[in-house]
């Protein structure tokens, strides 16, 4: 069974993740990215992303762990690096960068 969070903003106030093009530069440089250029499922190690097709700031992504084994690193770096909440949707539970 897959695990399921939310990604938002962190809780600085920013009302965006950033715009479409910065976020998919930025997950490049971390190893993650669409299989074809414009589609809006992203995979990286043990992770898909999902963008709402067409959202140009990105306001949330749907992240699910596909390999969990590896997954919580990059999970973990990606949140740090990024500076964004995750939110896990089974027990609403928020984790931010420190």
């Amino acid at each position: 069974m897959y695990k399921h969070f939310a990604i938002l903003p962190s809780s600085d106030g920013a009302d965006s993740l950033g715009s479409r093009r910065d976020l998919l530069a930025q997950l490049a440089s971390l190893n993650t990215g669409p299989e074809r250029e414009g589609e809006d499922v992203l995979w990286g190690p043990g992770i898909r992303l999902e963008l709402t097709p067409g959202q140009d700031p990105v306001k949330q992504m749907m992240l699910t762990l596909v390999e969990e084994e590896i997954a919580m690193l990059v999970v973990m770096r990606l949140v740090r690096v990024c500076q964004w909440q995750l939110v896990d949707l089974e027990t609403g539970q928020t984790i931010e960068a420190s």
